[in-house]
């Protein structure tokens, strides 16, 4: 049994509101979950609780605060209108706030980002939070530039989906960013997909899911948390 909640945290000097997803009966380790373009989607909610099924304690923070996008123009709008800096205090609160869950071991935690929050992932564990990430799981989305010298800053462990077919992200760039992480010396596995494009792992994005490779990058993702966190 899962027990589901939402959420209210402190971000900075505000309140933010997230999802909750843990075990009903045992502790477990923490994952934090950061949402594409579309927002806190119904997909992100069911995602967590899936996570929570295989006994992990899932927060997923509301960048957006309530909206979501339907569309890709509307998801173009909602994230070129996101504040990066008012948006630092969210990411950082959410990840407080799931460490400070009595069920979540004191330990480090595992990140999971999706397009956007893949970015926002790499900045968590290079450059803002290395020493309280174990695992960082990106989907189909990058932040090249940090160098080694950052990545060096980090304990945790990487792992990435990447569709073969994608007009949002440069291979160039994504192994830009996988050298940098592996010359660094931390572990690194970066999958490509073939016959994908981006959100291939969303299942409420019919014209890009790919179940066969949706299936397959849950199952490698559920293997690398269970072994790095």
């Amino acid at each position: 049994m899962v027990i589901c909640t939402e959420e209210t945290f402190w971000a900075g000097d505000r309140e933010a509101k997230g999802y909750l997803a843990r075990p009903s009966a045992t502790s477990g380790k923490g994952v934090l979950v950061l949402h594409p373009w579309w927002g806190l989607t119904e997909f992100i909610r069911e995602l967590c609780d899936r996570l929570a099924g295989e006994g992990f304690v899932v927060f997923a923070p509301d960048l957006y605060n309530g909206r979501i996008a339907a569309t890709i123009e509307q998801a173009e709008q909602l994230s070129s209108t996101l504040d990066f800096e008012a948006t630092i205090p969210v990411v950082l609160g959410a990840v407080d706030y799931l460490r400070a869950q009595t069920a979540v071991p004191d330990s480090k935690i595992g990140v999971i980002g999706l397009s956007m929050g893949a970015a926002w992932t790499l900045w968590l564990a290079a450059e803002s939070r290395p020493n309280d990430i174990a695992a960082a799981v990106l989907f189909y989305g990058n932040w090249p530039g940090f160098g080694r010298e950052a990545f060096a800053k980090t304990e945790a462990a990487f792992l990435g989906h990447f569709a073969a077919n994608d007009p949002y992200e440069e291979p160039e760039g994504v192994e830009e960013t996988r050298r940098d992480i592996q010359e660094a010396g931390r572990e690194v596995t970066f999958h490509t997909y073939p016959e994908t494009g981006h959100w291939f792992f969303e299942n409420n994005q019919p014209d890009a899911y790919n179940h066969a490779a949706a299936t397959l990058a849950w199952e490698r993702t559920l293997a690398f948390l269970k072994k790095a966190t």
